[in-house]
């Protein structure tokens, strides 16, 4: 007779090695932390790893996932406040994932060491899928809301929240780069504002926004990563 697989004792199992490796990540980085010292850290068997996850990079797939999908969690009460405008909900997601991320610079940092590794582009792939599949719908509810309040002009709500989404990946990858110069001493921070503005300038011609109507970026954040 066939295993009966119990959902639940799974779920918990495995985000136990996730909690694990994103401690450990955090604490030393993602290339200095091997598969059994993450199975010290749970007392766990090679065999119980490889039940959940086929590799290492599998592993960071899972952190990063998760990662996404709390800092998505963190801003849906914004999504959800009936007293909002979508463009008071649209800056409060983009400034709330910042936010998010500022809150936790140790681990954003050591998982933007491995995100640029030429090993694990799977990883960068699936993460850009992944992203693009969880924050489209939310963008559609505030595109959606604001194309009713007749400040959005889109054709859409869907589809623009798709382009809104490829914009945010394609910010995200300049800020990686930005970052790294930064860190080389090969640009100046005065560099960094114009070259992310330019992402902000493109939303809002996108949703047919007079320029400026987005909030611009928080210069304290700015200041925190670049600077």
């Amino acid at each position: 007779m066939a295993r009966t697989l119990n959902v639940e004792v799974h779920a918990v199992r495995r985000d136990a090695f996730v909690d694990a490796a994103q401690r450990l990540i955090q604490a030393h980085g993602y290339e200095q932390v091997s598969v059994q010292d993450v199975l010290d850290e749970v007392d766990a068997s090679r065999g119980a790893f490889y039940h959940y996850f086929d590799s290492k990079a599998a592993l960071l797939d899972a952190v990063i996932e998760r990662m996404v999908e709390d800092s998505l969690e963190a801003v849906r009460p914004i999504v959800a406040d009936p007293d909002l405008t979508a463009i008071e909900k649209l800056d409060g997601v983009f400034a709330g994932i910042a936010r998010w991320k500022g809150e936790r610079t140790e681990l954003m940092l050591a998982v933007l060491e491995a995100w640029q590794a030429d090993d694990n582009a799977i990883v960068r792939d699936k993460l850009r899928q992944g992203v693009a599949r969880r924050l489209t719908p939310v963008l559609a509810t505030i595109l959606e809301q604001g194309a009713a309040e007749g400040t959005f002009t889109i054709s859409s709500p869907t589809h623009s929240a798709r382009v809104l989404v490829s914009l945010l990946q394609g910010a995200n990858e300049a800020a990686i780069e930005l970052w790294f110069a930064r860190r080389a001493g090969s640009i100046p921070f005065d560099a960094v504002t114009p070259a992310l503005g330019a992402y902000r300038d493109a939303q809002e011609r996108i949703l047919g926004l007079p320029p400026g109507s987005l909030m611009a970026f928080d210069q304290a954040t700015l200041h925190q990563w670049f600077d």
